[in-house]
């Protein structure tokens, strides 16, 4: 018996799901980052360890592939041994705002490059960072984490490598990228799920993996979630209610506008378009306890409009369906009861997300024809049945919610990507 490995790096901390080869779960782990987590890198290896330290031994020696997702547009910046040189950029960090100008000049117009967040941007950013000489690799968070794994440094996959400005269509970084002379490596960029190498001797002999257990590219963590939910046709989308809220349609047709935020991923013969707003769940996490968060939710009344008006965020800065690093957020006026901020809360994350599934309609893509659920949003009924009164489509939780399946079922190759 074969199994696979599926590992989600995703914005609240790392999962792992072990999977057999008819896709039934024998095993589950998890790991969580500390609030007050600053070396990332640190965090991210430590996690790793974690999550194959919790596999139970028995499954260990059977399992025959392992993939990782990570954030979308996280990166660091590492020597020729794989140390990075400074700390990660994180998938929501717009620093990379000041390098737009620049990137400006020679990206197409409205390229999903064309961002604060990408990872383009970022890196054009970092090239003023002090250690930035020391550096010889560009990897994404994915990439580097497989690299803990295989040890081969310099190799990415084309979801994670969408937003470096790689051409997901004709599978090659485009010709207007050698303008700007970047001055260390770019990942070489496969097919996610691609074999790349063996489990590293040490690591296999230390957690006792079989010495011909592959680690295979991997993908982003909304991809990852995307895939765990059992959508399949133009028209079905995927709504990861996180510590963010992301939105992807399967689409045939290709939808690309950095204006609003808006990409395409290559999946298959067809498209999943869509996009990333910061609002979500981290916003509901600093003003509610869990356990607030299941009692009050369970006192508002979903089929009554709220008539607070919101823009939910922490800071300054959203990605889509506006996209603007300096959008402020809109939190007032708070209501005396929290059940009624609560309900704004939900509410105007709601009419965000129908923003966005209507903008990337407007923009060509297919017409949603139903929606599953992924993340920690999707035990929420009442959100649930907020959101399926602004969408008008029917709202699901996915089949699997976790990206980490998602992920394994990459690993084994039991999705086409």
């Amino acid at each position: 018996m074969t199994l696979s490995l599926g590992i989600d790096f995703g914005t609240s901390g790392a999962r792992g799901v072990v999977i057999d080869e008819e896709g039934r779960v024998l095993s589950e782990m998890r790991h969580y980052w500390l609030v007050e987590t600053i070396d990332w890198v640190k965090c991210w290896r430590e996690a790793l360890w974690s999550l194959l330290g919790q596999i139970p031994g028995a499954l260990r020696g059977d399992i025959g592939a392992i993939a990782i997702n990570g954030t979308s547009s996280t990166i660091l910046l590492t020597d020729g041994a794989g140390e990075p040189v400074d700390a990660p950029l994180l998938y929501n960090d717009g620093r990379g705002a000041m390098a737009l100008e620049q990137l400006s000049q020679v990206a197409p117009t409205n390229h999903t490059v064309l961002s604060a967040t990408s990872s383009l941007a970022k890196l054009l950013w970092m090239q003023v960072l002090p250690d930035f000489a020391k550096a010889r690799y560009l990897l994404h968070q994915a990439d580097w984490l497989g690299f803990l794994l295989h040890g081969k440094l310099g190799i990415s996959d084309y979801h994670n490598a969408l937003k470096l400005g790689y051409d997901v269509e004709k599978l090659q970084y485009p010709k207007w990228l050698e303008q700007l002379q970047i001055p260390l490596q770019l990942p070489q960029v496969l097919a996610p799920g691609t074999a790349i190498g063996e489990l590293l001797p040490r690591i296999a002999a230390y957690f006792g993996f079989k010495g011909d257990c592959l680690v295979v590219a991997g993908t982003t963590d909304s991809i990852a979630a995307f895939l765990a939910s059992g959508a399949k046709f133009p028209g079905e989308a995927v709504t990861s209610l996180g510590s963010t809220l992301v939105l992807k349609l399967l689409s045939r047709h290709r939808i690309e506008d950095a204006r609003y935020g808006i990409y395409s991923h290559r999946l298959g013969n067809l498209w999943l378009t869509g996009g990333a707003s910061n609002t979500g769940g981290a916003v509901l996490k600093h003003f509610f306890s869990d356990v607030e968060l299941v009692r009050l939710s369970g006192e508002i009344d979903p089929t009554q409009p709220s008539e607070l008006d919101y823009y939910p965020l922490l800071k300054p800065g959203d990605r889509f369906p506006i996209n603007d690093p300096q959008l402020l957020p809109r939190l007032e006026p708070r209501p005396d009861q929290n059940k009624e901020f609560l309900h704004g809360l939900l509410e105007s994350m709601a009419r965000i997300e129908t923003r966005g599934y209507e903008l990337l309609q407007n923009l060509g893509a297919d017409s949603l024809i139903n929606i599953y659920t992924a993340g920690g949003g999707a035990t929420n009924s009442t959100w649930t049945a907020i959101r399926q009164r602004y969408l008008k489509v029917p709202v699901v939780s996915s089949i699997h919610t976790e990206a980490a399946y998602g992920t394994a079922l990459l690993a084994m190759g039991k999705v086409q990507i």
